[in-house]
């Protein structure tokens, strides 16, 4: 509820954020080494269940459902990258370039480059998006534009992954409007990049999220850190899944912070502050059910 109210802002901000930015009326240069701030958008190890706060339609949740960690541990899956729509609010670093027409000056593109080696591209040469049957990749195809100072992006062309590091699914029919907003704020810079996620096969309405960089001046640069580790060899590699009846892990999250089971599969009603309201209902029929149990014949 906090990330989405928070995405918001920033999107009723924007014109008041570009006019506190560092170039108020020029276009601004974003490259940098940068680390992230982590908020409420950024969570690296979420509970099985946690899918609050998402517009998740029910063939999403049904796949969530099924997903294990351990798969992360599979040989295919180590060293894998996030695609675009999920990196931003995951990784531990990001740099950013720009690619200059050495006879023009004007720059053709910024390149971003996370530590788990997705580079994402953003053409400012104005071409245009590839057809659809285009190959898809991690970091998607992107063109940007400046709006005032910030600019903003639109993403196609990304492939398969997940919103969020327990299991809910992002197809590769996904698209993406974005805006990167630079500002200066007690003599450090700050990179705020929100990423609005349209996902016409899980989800209901459109994702938003944002997530805060710092500009790293004094640190050394990023480095890809991933390795590969086999655990265990067997000649046949099965795909870790659980059966939706098998486990109540995905009630982990709801048990934990005392919220009706309900709650994780709830959708869209889930992001928005009126579903407190739903929360103590469920919580007042359940003190009174308990009550009732408790009284004498």
């Amino acid at each position: 509820m906090l990330g989405l109210n928070r995405a918001r802002f920033l999107l009723a901000a924007l014109p008041g954020l570009a006019l506190a930015s560092t170039a108020a009326l020029g276009q601004a240069d974003f490259s940098g080494e940068w680390a992230p701030i982590h908020t409420e958008d950024s969570l690296t190890t979420p509970y099985p269940g946690q899918f609050a706060g998402l517009p998740l339609n029910a063939e999403a949740i049904r796949r969530a459902e099924i997903w294990a960690a351990s798969v992360q541990s599979s040989p295919d899956w180590q060293c894998e990258p996030h695609s675009a729509a999920n990196i931003e609010s995951a990784a531990p670093s990001l740099r950013i370039w720009k690619e200059v027409d050495s006879a023009s000056g004007g720059i053709v593109s910024f390149e971003a480059q996370w530590p788990t080696a997705v580079r994402m591209s953003i053409y400012m040469d104005g071409r245009a998006h590839p057809p659809a049957y285009a190959i898809h990749t991690w970091g998607g195809f992107s063109t940007g534009k400046y709006q005032g100072d910030r600019l903003k992006i639109e993403t196609s062309h990304l492939k398969a992954d997940e919103y969020r590091g327990n299991g809910v699914p992002q197809s590769d029919e996904t698209t993406l409007t974005q805006y990167l907003i630079r500002r200066r704020f007690k003599n450090h810079d700050y990179l705020t990049w929100l990423v609005i996620a349209y996902d016409p096969v899980y989800l209901t309405q459109p994702l938003l999220r944002s997530t805060d960089f710092r500009l790293v001046v004094d640190g050394p640069p990023p480095k890809n850190t991933c390795g590969r580790a086999l655990g265990a060899v067997s000649s046949i590699s099965p795909v870790p899944k659980y059966s939706p009846t098998a486990t109540n892990a995905l009630y982990n999250f709801v048990d934990a912070y005392d919220l009706p089971r309900k709650l994780y599969s709830d959708g869209a009603e889930t992001m928005y502050p009126e579903y407190r309201n739903k929360i103590e209902q469920a919580r007042k029929a359940a003190a009174q059910a308990a009550a009732s149990e408790e009284a004498p014949p």
